[in-house]
């Protein structure tokens, strides 16, 4: 214990601080982007549901999207592997589509979502209706004592109740809580045997590295820290994601942690981020996001985040490898 002790100290350092060490690293190029569309088959997601809503459902939505988001970054990125997690209406589990991003080493995953929320209730008077009470009176005493109803008629209104439309608005962007790391150190050590997960090792290094064991406590340390690594790329990415989007004249509405139903960016060995592309049931947003000109316009600011997110990892590579 006292030696695996002694290496992780070793190792933290050295993978963090030191390039030229016999753990020497580079930042990994972007070679393949995974994109997931949300819900899907039996699984409808949110759902148009306000008054003369379009009635959307949200599975149709970020298919839509998606497959607008994977021409794009094929046309804009062509030596990109842009692969999607689904191309129809099929349902998958979250642990399929983690499994879809793993099994194709993605080195980004990019799920795409529309939001909702609670719906208010209206209502409002659409006619009248005549209905016939009874007034009820007595007559005598004792056991001579006599219930007496005598009908009327009384004309009263007649509502109907009607759901209000959503008055938020606007795209947000989301990664895994900080604090939640478990089950992205599960998906990062189950790659054992790999080194690829979040560095390359250089071609001189140390082959005692090669066939590294992220489950050995040493490995749990080195998995650790590339969990926070995928936390700040993925902070990164959703924030240059925010930035392209304002541009569009749409509201911006931040980079949020989510503490729960976000598993599946958790369960990706990669940086990981999920999109809410606009409120459903919102009528400006549910209109923008069927919209062929809304689908594509959100895709081209994702891929323009994409080029720039791209772009900095490039210059990083760059900067390690002059050094």
């Amino acid at each position: 214990m006292i030696k695996h002790i002694h290496l992780i100290a070793l190792l933290i350092p050295c993978s963090l601080l030191l390039p030229t060490s016999s753990f020497a690293q580079q930042p990994k190029k972007l070679k393949t982007i995974i994109i997931d569309a949300g819900h899907g088959g039996n699984d409808y997601g949110a759902v148009g549901q306000y008054e003369h809503s379009l009635r959307s459902n949200e599975k149709d939505v970020t298919l839509a999207i998606s497959q607008q988001l994977v021409i794009e970054l094929r046309k804009q990125l062509p030596e990109v592997n842009t692969i999607p997690t689904r191309t129809s209406d099929i349902y998958q589990s979250p642990k399929e589509k983690a499994n879809i991003a793993n099994e194709n080493k993605g080195d980004l995953f990019i799920c795409i979502h529309a939001d909702s929320g609670p719906l208010k209730t209206g209502r409002r008077k659409i006619g009248t209706r005549t209905v016939t009470r009874y007034k009820v009176t007595y007559k005598g005493k004792g056991r001579r004592k006599k219930k007496i109803s005598k009908p009327y008629t009384v004309v009263e209104p007649v509502y109907e109740c009607f759901k209000l439309p959503l008055t938020r608005s606007g795209t947000s962007v989301w990664i895994f809580a900080a604090h939640k790391t478990s089950d992205k150190l599960k998906a990062i050590m189950q790659e054992e045997g790999q080194t690829e997960s979040e560095y390359e090792i250089e071609a001189g290094s140390d082959s005692s590295y090669n066939s590294f064991d992220f489950n050995s406590p040493e490995g749990r340390a080195i998995a650790q820290i590339y969990a926070k690594r995928y936390q700040e790329k993925s902070d990164r990415l959703a924030t240059m994601v925010n930035e392209a989007i304002e541009p569009t004249n749409r509201a911006a509405l931040g980079v949020n942690q989510r503490q729960k139903g976000i598993w599946v960016l958790q369960a990706t060995n990669m940086p990981a981020i999920l999109i809410e592309t606009g409120f459903i049931n919102n009528p400006e947003d549910e209109e923008y996001l069927n919209s062929e000109n809304g689908q594509k316009e959100i895709a081209k600011a994702i891929t323009n985040a994409v080029i720039r997110y791209k772009s900095q990892l490039e210059q990083a590579r760059s900067n390690v490898q002059a050094n």
